[in-house]
C-alpha cells in the first residue's frame, strides 16, 4: 500500500509526531494543520490523518520547542499548503526565530548563514524518516476500506486477531 492510502486516527498521529492529543486537537480546530483525508464531523467523529499531514505536525513541534512563534509556525505551514508539499523530504526549513525560510539547496542555506544571525534548520528528509519509522510500528487505516492495518509491532496479536475476524 502507498502511503496515499492510508490514513491515521488522532493518537497515532500524536504519537508519531511527539505531540499530546490537546496540541493535535487545538492546531486542528484553529486550522494549522488540519486532517487531509477525514475531518471530525462533529462528536463521535473521528480524524483521519494523512502521512504528511503527520509529518507536518512534528515539523511544527520542533519549531515550538525551538522557540518559533505560533503566528511564524502558521505562516510556514500555510506556505507548505500553498506549495502543496512537493519535494518536501528534500526540503530544509530554517529559522532564526523570528522567520521561518525554506532552502531546497545547500547554496541556500549557506547564504541564510553568511547572514551573521544565529539560525537553526529542519531537515524534512530526517522528520520524514522518523515519521516514517514510528508510523511502522502503529495502525494506521485504509482509506478506502476503513480496514486496520497493523503496523510492525509483532508484539500486537490482538490487532492481527480483530482483522482476520472482520
Amino acid at each position: 500500500m502507498t502511503s496515499e492510502e492510508i490514513g491515521y486516527r488522532g493518537p497515532t498521529a500524536c504519537a508519531a509526531a511527539g505531540i499530546t492529543y490537546r496540541q493535535l486537537d487545538y492546531w486542528a480546530r484553529t486550522g494549522l494543520v488540519e486532517p487531509s483525508v477525514r475531518p471530525a464531523y462533529g462528536s463521535g467523529t473521528q480524524r483521519l490523518y494523512s502521512f504528511r499531514d503527520v509529518v507536518v505536525l512534528k515539523i511544527v513541534k520542533r519549531f515550538l520547542d525551538t522557540g518559533v512563534s505560533l503566528q511564524n509556525i502558521r505562516t510556514a505551514v500555510q506556505h507548505l499548503r500553498e506549495r502543496g508539499f512537493r519535494d518536501l523530504e528534500r526540503m530544509t526549513l530554517m529559522s532564526d526565530g523570528a522567520t521561518v525560510y525554506e532552502c531546497t539547496s545547500p547554496d541556500e542555506v549557506h547564504a541564510l548563514l553568511q547572514g551573521g544571525q544565529g539560525i537553526f534548520g529542519i531537515a524534512v528528509g530526517v522528520v520524514w524518516r522518523d515519521v516514517e519509522s514510528a508510523l511502522s510500528q502503529l495502525h494506521g487505516e485504509r482509506i478506502d476500506t476503513g480496514e486496520t492495518l497493523v503496523g510492525h509491532n509483532p508484539a500486537d496479536e490482538l490487532a492481527r486477531r480483530r482483522n482476520r475476524a472482520v
